[in-house]
């Protein structure tokens, strides 16, 4: 199962969920579905810009468990 770890990123930061969306010009919902862990696919240029936010890889945001 692949998880995202948005949360704890932004979290860390105390960003909101509307911050980063309007930083990076992406929609709401996008970051608002991988903030919660509900999102079911992800654009690669929106994890492009969220990597590029974050100063982080893919591996940062999305983390594979064994559930």
């Amino acid at each position: 199962m692949i998880e995202s770890n948005l949360s704890t990123l932004m979290g860390a930061r105390r960003l909101k969920v509307i911050d980063v969306a309007r930083e990076l010009d992406l929609n709401r919902n996008t970051i608002d579905l991988l903030y919660k862990d509900e999102a079911k696919r992800v654009d690669l240029d929106a994890l492009d810009k969220l990597c590029q936010f974050f100063e982080c890889t893919p591996n940062d945001i999305l983390k594979f468990t064994n559930k």
